[in-house]
C-alpha cells in the first residue's frame, strides 16, 4: 500500500492519480433500500466463477500447477452471514497446467472470508527490529521530505483500560480491558486435552500483567447451542482453537489484522490432531534419560497433557502478535542449563517463541524436575508484550511515541535476556539456531550426545508396543538420528558465521561482527571428533536387524549433509567475506580445509588401513571439492515439458574459493598418492587409487 497524509497536498492528489484501484467486477443494482443508503447486488456470477479477490490468485496457481477453471464442475456450497464477516465456501475445479507432474483435473474446497475493518482504526505502534513483533507496513510519501519510506507498524490486539479504570491504570494499578482477547476451545476436541489448551492460554495473563491488564487474554469451552445458539467457529467475532483430525503434524497460529493500523482483529489456531505424535518424539529423544516417564510410545495423559499445554502456549504468543525468537536461548550458560535450582527457577530459554524445545543439556545426576525441561513463557516474553501492549496515551500518534519507545528498548537492551534473535531472516547468525540450547553449541552438543548414547542401548525396549511390530523402533531411532544431525548442524553454523545485533543510530556498538577464528576451529574439531570420525555409539545390529536400516546409509547420510553445509558456497563465501571485517582474525579457507582434513585423511600420514566408513566419507569428501570446483550448470525447465526443476548451481563467485581448492586438491592428491603406494591393505590401496584418479578428474574434468 502507499499512503500519504495531508489530504489537502499536491503529493496526495499525485498518489491517488498513480495507484488508482483495479476494478474486479461490475454489479447490476437490483434494488435500493427504503433510504436509498444501501443497495442490493447479485453475487452469483461472481462467487461460481474465479477471481482473485475471493479465490486463488495467479500466483497461488503457477505453484500449484492448476490452469483454467472448470466452470461445470464447480459450485457454490454455502454463504454464511455474521455481524462483522460473510463466509463463502465453493468447490473450485481446475485443469492441470502443463507443466504439472500428473495430468487430469485437481479440485479444491475453498473458503473466503469477507470481514469488515474496525470504523475508526486503532493508534498503531512503529515496528522495532529489536523486539520480534509481526508486522504490517505501507510506503509512505510524506515521512522522507527527499524521497519515500516503507513503514512498518507491529500487529496486536486493541486493548483498551475501561473508561472508569483509566486513571488508575495511569496510576500503575493493574486494569480490566473493555474487551479481553477470549478464545473458544472447539467442541470437537477431545475432552481430556481441553483443560490443557485453556491453560496454554491463560498462562499469558502474567505476561499482559507487566503491560497493566489484568485478565486480558483467557480460554473457555465454545458455548453449547443450547447455551449460545448464534456462536460459530466462522464469526469473525471469535476466536478459537479448532482441532482438526488430520496427519498434518504440526499447530499454527494465524491471524486476521487491519492493514491500516496493525490490530488484530480475530484468530484461530489451526491445532492438528498429529501434533501430539511430533511433541512425543521430540520429548522421547531430548528427554527421555532425565524423565522415566518419556520412555514409551504412550505417554500418560498428564504428561501429554503438559506437552499440549506447551505448544499451545507458542502458537497463542503468535496470535497475539509475536515472532519466532530463535536467538533467546542463545543468552543462556549452558553450565545453568545443568544447575537445578537455576534452570528451575528462570526456565532453559526466557522465550517461549525460541524453537528450544526442551532442555537435553541436563543430565540424569543432575536430578532436574519438568520446570527445569520444559520452556515456559519467560522474561523475554513479558518483556515484548509490555513494549507492545502498553499504553502512553500521552502520545497521541506513532509518530509521537517514537523517541521514547526507542529510548525504551535501548534502556532494556542491557539485559542479555531480552535480546530477539530473529532467526528467520536472519540465517547468518549462529546465535539464532533453531532447536538449540545454551550459550555453546559445541558444549550443549556435546551433553546432548551424551544423552542420546544413553537411548540407543534402550531404544529397542523403550518402543515395544504389544501386538505391533518394529516400526516405532524405526521411527525413534531415525529421529534419535535426525536429533544427533541438528547438533552437528547447530556446530557447522559457527563456522563462517556473521552475527547481526539490530541496532538504531543511537546505540553505540557494530551491528554486524564475526565468530571468533578460536570458535570456528573448535567448531571443526568438534565434527572431526564426533561425526567424522565414525560414531560408532549410534550403529547398533540388533537395532538393523529388526528394521532393515543400514549402518552405512544412516552414517553417510549425517556425513554427507555436514560437507554439503561447510563447503557451500555459503559458508566459502562468508569466510571471504569475514576477511573484508576491520580488525577480525580471519578464519581462511585453506584453514578450514587443512582442518578438516585433518580429520577425514588421518589414515594418510598414520599409513594405517582405511574401513569402509571412512572410504565412503572420504570419497564424499573428494566429490564435494569437485563440486566446488565444476559447479554443474542449472536445469532449465522449458514451460510446457512435465519434468525437470531449476537447480540451484554452486555460486563460487568470489574471489580465493576455487583457487584454495584446487591448491588444496593438488596437496591431497600427492598425500594419497605416497599413502597408496606404502598402504598393504588391498581394499585401502584401490580406494586410494580412485581417489587419485577422481581428484585428477576434478582438477581436469577435459582430460
Amino acid at each position: 500500500a502507499e499512503y500519504t497524509k495531508d489530504s489537502a497536498s499536491p503529493m496526495f492528489t499525485s498518489v491517488n492519480n498513480s495507484n488508482i484501484q483495479p476494478i474486479e467486477f461490475a454489479f447490476d443494482i437490483k434494488a435500493f433500500s427504503k433510504d436509498t443508503s444501501a443497495v442490493v447486488i447479485d453475487v452469483t456470477d461472481f462467487v461460481n466463477g474465479d477471481n482473485d479477490v475471493l479465490f486463488l490468485n495467479s500466483g497461488t496457481k503457477k505453484r500449484a500447477n492448476l490452469a483454467a477453471i472448470q466452470k461445470d464442475k464447480s459450485y457454490v456450497i454455502a454463504v454464511k452471514t455474521f455481524p462483522i464477516n460473510i463466509e463463502v465456501v465453493t468447490v473450485k475445479t481446475y485443469s492441470s497446467s502443463p507443466t504439472a507432474p500428473t495430468f487430469g483435473n485437481v479440485t479444491l474446497e475453498l473458503n473466503s472470508s469477507i470481514v469488515l475493518l474496525p470504523k475508526n482504526p486503532m493508534q498503531a505502534r512503529y515496528y522495532d527490529p529489536r523486539v520480534g513483533y509481526f508486522n504490517v507496513g505501507y510506503t509512505d510519501f510524506d515521512l522522507n521530505p527527499q524521497g519515500v519510506k516503507k513503514v512498518s507498524i507491529i500487529k496486536r490486539w486493541r486493548l483498551e483500560p475501561k473508561d472508569e479504570e483509566m486513571d488508575k491504570y495511569k496510576r500503575g494499578e493493574l486494569v480490566e480491558p473493555k474487551k479481553p482477547i477470549i478464545f473458544y476451545i472447539d467442541p470437537a476436541t477431545p475432552p481430556k486435552w481441553v483443560p490443557y489448551l485453556i491453560q496454554g492460554v491463560n498462562d499469558w495473563q502474567t505476561a499482559f500483567e507487566k503491560a497493566g491488564f489484568k485478565n486480558a487474554i483467557m480460554a473457555k469451552k465454545a458455548p453449547t447451542k443450547e447455551e449460545n445458539p448464534e456462536w460459530s467457529l466462522e464469526d469473525a467475532r471469535f476466536s478459537a482453537i479448532v482441532y482438526k483430525p488430520s496427519t498434518i503434524p504440526n499447530a499454527s497460529g494465524p491471524s486476521v489484522a487491519d492493514p491500516r493500523s496493525g490490530e488484530i482483529m480475530e484468530s484461530h489456531i489451526n491445532w492438528y490432531h498429529n501434533v501430539m505424535q511430533l511433541i512425543r518424539n521430540w520429548y522421547f529423544v531430548q528427554a527421555s534419560p532425565v524423565d522415566s516417564r518419556a520412555r514409551k510410545m504412550v505417554f500418560d495423559d498428564e504428561l501429554m497433557g503438559q506437552l499440549i499445554r506447551f505448544v499451545s502456549s507458542h502458537e497463542v504468543g503468535h496470535t497475539i502478535g509475536l515472532r519466532h525468537n530463535f536467538g533467546s536461548s542463545s543468552t543462556v550458560p549452558v553450565e545453568k542449563l545443568r544447575d537445578k535450582a537455576w534452570v528451575e527457577a528462570n526456565g532453559h530459554t526466557p522465550s517461549i517463541m525460541d524453537y528450544a524445545r526442551f532442555n537435553y543439556v541436563a543430565q540424569p545426576e543432575d536430578n532436574i524436575g519438568s520446570k527445569g525441561i520444559f520452556p515456559k513463557i519467560g522474561d523475554y516474553d513479558d518483556w515484548a508484550i509490555n513494549w507492545g501492549y502498553r499504553r502512553f496515551d500521552e502520545y497521541k500518534t506513532a509518530d509521537a511515541e517514537k523517541t521514547f519507545m526507542n529510548k525504551w528498548v535501548m534502556e532494556n537492551m542491557k539485559n542479555k535476556r531480552l535480546w530477539f534473535g530473529d532467526g528467520e531472516s536472519n540465517r547468518d547468525d549462529p546465535r539464532n539456531l533453531s532447536e538449540q540450547v545454551g550459550d555453546d553449541a559445541v558444549k550443549g552438543s556435546l551433553y546432548g550426545i551424551k544423552n542420546l548414547k544413553r537411548i540407543i542401548p534402550n531404544l529397542n525396549e523403550w518402543t515395544k508396543v504389544a501386538n505391533e511390530d518394529y516400526s516405532d523402533l524405526e521411527m525413534m531411532y531415525g529421529e534419535v538420528s535426525a536429533q544427533f544431525n541438528r547438533y552437528n548442524n547447530h556446530v557447522s553454523r559457527t563456522i563462517g558465521g556473521i552475527m547481526k545485533t539490530p541496532k538504531l543510530t543511537e546505540e553505540a556498538g557494530v551491528v554486524f561482527e564475526t565468530v571468533s577464528k578460536a570458535k570456528q576451529k573448535e567448531a571443526v574439531a568438534y565434527l572431526n571428533e564426533n561425526l567424522f570420525k565414525t560414531p560408532v555409539w549410534l550403529l547398533n545390529n540388533d537395532i538393523y536387524s529388526k528394521t532393515g536400516l543400514n549402518g552405512l546409509k544412516v552414517i553417510g547420510n549425517l556425513q554427507e549433509g555436514i560437507l554439503g553445509s561447510i563447503f557451500s558456497s555459503y559458508t566459502l563465501n562468508h569466510l571471504v567475506q569475514a576477511a573484508t571485517f576491520p580488525g577480525a582474525e580471519t578464519y581462511t579457507i585453506p584453514e578450514l580445509l587443512a582442518d578438516v582434513k585433518k580429520g577425514i585423511w588421518s589414515e594418510l600420514p598414520a599409513q594405517k588401513s582405511i574401513d569402509v566408513y571412512r572410504r565412503q566419507l572420504q570419497q564424499m569428501y573428494v566429490d564435494r571439492m569437485n563440486l566446488v570446483l565444476n559447479p554443474p550448470p542449472p536445469v532449465i525447465v522449458t514451460p510446457g515439458t512435465i519434468a525437470g526443476r531449476t537447480a540451484t548451481p554452486v555460486d563460487n563467485d568470489y574471489v580465493d574459493v576455487q583457487s584454495s581448492v584446487r591448491a588444496h586438491l593438488i596437496s591431497l592428491k600427492a598425500e594419497i598418492i605416497s599413502a597408496s603406494v606404502r598402504s598393504a591393505d588391498q581394499m585401502t590401496k584401490i580406494h586410494l587409487k580412485e581417489m587419485s584418479r577422481r581428484i585428477e578428474k576434478a582438477l581436469d574434468p577435459e582430460k
